[in-house]
């Protein structure tokens, strides 16, 4: 912490009234509009979009292979959320600059430049009612290099449903599919006939009906680019069978995209973590960290680091950390705020472990504004707790650690040279357990919302019950 440098300080309070508003998704929904449509006078734009009843409007893409249902639900779920049923051929018929370049290629029977459509597509979506009334897409994109143009032109969609069924029964739905030449209704002589005779009786086989093995293809070339979209789209995509009565796929489509996505609205996580000496806190931390780009604050190398710096609060704590005597609170709490109240913290959330130690420490802590959002506690019995610290020792040559049972070191040489730690020792640790049940109980009723979670397993399970309750 250099005196000359001056950190951004934002006021905690700012992230507990943007969860508690749903400032978050409000300011995505304007920056995508923003992207979507690329106003000319952007400012009115988002004050007229303000004024609006409701920012919220339908986004859906629906995919779906090849006689999978797709214009079918498409056409009943418009009618039902009032959004624009959006198809590429539409697109292709309208009369613009774009189309009619588009209308080129397609003459000659070569591929739109992925551009060239992501510009019809968004040329589209920023008409008026598309705008006012939301979109679905129909089949868009095909490709996950479509989807991509899409995400790179700012069109992200709320909702993605895909509708999916075994091929067999999609190339018998093929072979008897019946068109509405009125409406342009698809139905099937098998699994979906209209209730009205009038429409029945004017029902007509369509113009080109493809062959078995022309189905087939044409479903080979779908799946191999679905898995790549649904990667794209994983975190908004729900699969629906396709292979069940048509009210029913309709019924659980409709109710998907009627839940708001906001529902589980991005937050900033601010994460803390307790559990007793080697119960993995240091570990399961720093995988948070990497995975979600949050900031690991280790109360201890927060303060070394600090002790570390030729200032006041480093000149003020250096004599305790080398007398090994514990930090005052205060003290320990004002380096605390100082870092949570940097920009990295505020905007990209945190990982707190070492700190509150006991209910004093989290008083203060809330006292602060500094509220965390999910608490863990990773529990382990002493035993456990015992063999895996006190058999812990580091190579000094390499700086590598090792363990007695769980990872020995690979040769003689190497196990000749291991120091242990006197810190590890089963004495030195007993006391710290000591320390650590003293508070455990009190702490764990401070924070009634806590999560437990079983630590005497492998590292990556302890990370997937961690994560499986991050969200939600």
């Amino acid at each position: 912490m250099d005196a000359t440098v001056r950190h951004l300080r934002i006021p905690p309070e700012m992230a507990i009234y943007a969860e508690k508003h749903d400032i978050f998704h409000l300011v995505q929904t304007l920056v995508r509009n923003l992207m979507v449509d690329k106003p000319e006078d952007p400012i009115q734009y988002l004050i007229n979009f303000l004024k609006r009843d409701s920012v919220d409007v339908p986004r859906i893409i629906l995919l779906g292979p090849p006689a999978s249902g797709k214009r079918t639900i498409a056409k009943k779920l418009c009618e039902h959320t009032q959004a624009i049923h959006v198809t590429l051929s539409d697109i292709l018929n309208d009369d613009s600059d774009l189309t009619r370049a588009a209308q080129q290629y397609q003459d000659k029977k070569q591929k739109i430049p992925k551009d060239l459509w992501s510009q019809l597509i968004q040329q589209r979506l920023s008409k008026p009612d598309c705008v006012r009334r939301g979109w679905l897409l129909e089949a868009i994109p095909m490709t996950q290099e479509e989807a991509l143009c899409l995400q790179e032109a700012g069109i992200t969609p709320d909702h993605v449903v895909m509708l999916e069924a075994p091929d067999v029964v999609l190339i018998e739905r093929s072979s008897g599919k019946r068109i509405d030449p009125v409406t342009g209704d698809v139905y099937h002589v098998t699994f979906m006939w209209p209730e009205r005779e009038e429409v029945a009786q004017r029902l007509e086989t369509p113009r080109i009906m493809m062959p078995a093995d022309l189905i087939a293809k044409k479903l080979q070339k779908y799946h191999t680019e679905a898995h790549a979209l649904k990667q794209t789209y994983h975190s908004c995509l729900k699969t629906i069978s396709a292979d069940q009565p048509h009210i029913d796929v309709f019924s659980q489509v409709l109710n998907y995209v009627r839940t708001p996505r906001h529902s589980a609205s991005p937050y900033t996580p601010r994460i803390l973590l307790f559990g007793p000496p080697g119960s993995g806190k240091s570990l399961q931390a720093k995988l948070l960290a990497q995975k979600y780009s949050i900031v690991d604050i280790c109360c201890s190398e927060l303060l070394k680091a600090v002790s570390a710096d030729e200032n006041h609060m480093g000149e003020l704590i250096k004599p305790y950390l080398e007398s090994e005597q514990q930090v005052p609170s205060s003290i320990v709490l004002r380096i605390l705020i100082e870092r949570l109240s940097r920009m990295d913290c505020t905007t990209r959330g945190w990982v707190l472990h070492g700190f509150p130690q006991d209910v004093e420490q989290a008083e203060k802590l809330q006292e602060s504004n500094f509220l965390p959002n999910r608490v863990f506690f990773l529990e382990m019995t002493d035993d456990i707790a015992i063999e895996r610290v006190t058999l812990r020792a580091v190579d000094p040559v390499t700086g590598e650690w090792y363990h007695t049972m769980y990872k020995p070191a690979p040769g003689p040489e190497v196990q000749a040279r291991l120091r242990f730690d006197p810190w590890n020792s089963e004495a030195q640790l007993l006391k710290r357990l000591k320390e650590y049940w003293s508070h455990a109980v009190d702490l764990q009723a401070f924070y009634p919302q806590a999560v437990y979670i079983n630590a005497d397993q492998d590292p990556h399970t302890v990370f997937e019950s961690l994560e499986s309750r991050l969200v939600g």
